[in-house]
């Protein structure tokens, strides 16, 4: 991860999963994220963008888990919580943010994944999101697919 939005996304996966563990305000835990986590690994984040991600997928949780739940193997709410972050996060861009490549989001997420949850959960996170990505996306793959033929 090397740039503000990379850091950005790192640091809205950690906001997250302290909403998800601790259900506080989530305008505590942004503020505490820019008061403390303003630069990650001593990179400046995007804040703007931090703050997108951060309370965008709250406010789209239902269509977001509902998404999401064609494609996990259990209930939303028993995916490991880092996991579960990282997923909603990669589908909230994959739904909304359109100028971001496919590839772009999965590959992001896969290095979160790999950064902040178990062995091996990158796999199931890719696998996931790119069921979520062919869903979502379907046009953009078919497009790469056609250019490439």
């Amino acid at each position: 991860m090397s740039n503000p939005k990379s850091y950005a996304r790192q640091a809205a996966t950690q906001a997250l999963y302290q909403w998800q563990i601790t259900g506080q305000n989530l305008n505590l835990i942004e503020q505490y994220f820019i008061d403390e986590q303003y630069f990650v690994d001593g990179e400046k984040i995007d804040k703007n963008y931090f703050s997108e991600l951060f309370h965008g997928v709250p406010q789209d949780l239902i269509a977001i888990d509902a998404l999401l739940s064609e494609f996990v193997d259990r209930e939303v709410d028993a995916v490991d919580p880092v996991e579960r972050a990282v997923l909603r996060l990669g589908t909230y861009e994959l739904i909304h943010c359109l100028d971001t490549p496919y590839k772009v989001i999965i590959n992001e997420s896969i290095n979160i994944a790999k950064h902040f949850g178990a062995d091996g959960s990158h796999r199931y996170v890719n696998g996931i999101l790119d069921k979520v990505a062919q869903k979502q996306r379907s046009e953009e793959l078919s497009n790469k697919r056609s250019k490439s033929e």
